[in-house]
């Protein structure tokens, strides 16, 4: 009788604490022409990086990973965003979540 084949799980790293994931379990931040994006769907064309729904993950990432996987150089805009998911994350942990 033949096995039950599994699904491909797509591998991603975690540019703030460096664990392999899930990308499912990841956020997607992309680099367009227009500045930094946050991704939610993972399709959006452009260079990516992903970092865990941790709030840990996200400060090392204001903090240097996303500007060096990105190969990008982050404006003030850039880091604002990061700073509202950031607090969003941190705000969900509480049970108070703006996040729609």
């Amino acid at each position: 009788m033949p096995s039950a084949r599994r699904k491909h799980v797509p591998m991603r790293t975690c540019a703030g604490c460096r664990e392999v994931t899930g990308k499912r379990q990841m956020v997607r931040i992309v680099r367009t022409p227009q500045g930094i994006e946050i991704d939610p769907t993972g399709k959006k064309a452009g260079r990516g990086m992903y970092l865990h729904r941790d709030p840990d993950c996200w400060r090392k990432g204001i903090n240097g990973a996303v500007a060096h996987a990105l190969r990008v150089e982050l404006t003030d805009a850039d880091r604002a965003l990061l700073t509202t998911y950031l607090e969003d994350l941190i705000n969900e942990e509480k049970g108070q979540s703006t996040l729609t």
